[in-house]
């Protein structure tokens, strides 16, 4: 794993579509840098969460037009990059296990005082 393998992706994309692909079809999807290209995601998803991927799509999405007050702008393009990982492969990007505040039987949490 070398230097440019961390430069490459720049977040994991949470989303309601995201989760769903995930959970379908077992694909996982990044903002990665303008300047990547497919075997360089593949690289690095592979060296960074040590899973096997099977393919990878790219695109390039276009910045929204945006107003405050009475100037116009515009965000930046980005890319972003749809991983397939292999059968019985799984990535957990953020490392965490259960539910969210470590309250994994579902009960209310204890009250203190």
């Amino acid at each position: 794993m070398n230097k440019h393998t961390y430069g490459v992706i720049v977040r994991p994309l949470v989303t309601e579509k995201s989760s769903a692909l995930k959970a379908e079809a077992n694909k996982v999807a990044f903002e990665v840098k303008k300047s990547a290209n497919k075997i360089d995601v593949k690289n690095a998803v592979e060296g960074l969460f040590d899973v096997k991927v099977t393919d990878v799509t790219t695109m390039v999405v276009r910045g929204k037009h945006k107003r405050v007050g009475t100037s116009f702008g515009r965000k930046s393009n980005w890319k972003k990059a749809i991983v397939t990982l292999k059968e019985g492969t799984d990535l957990d990007v953020f490392g965490v296990q259960g539910a969210p505040g470590g309250n994994e039987g579902g009960e209310a949490p204890a009250e203190q005082g």
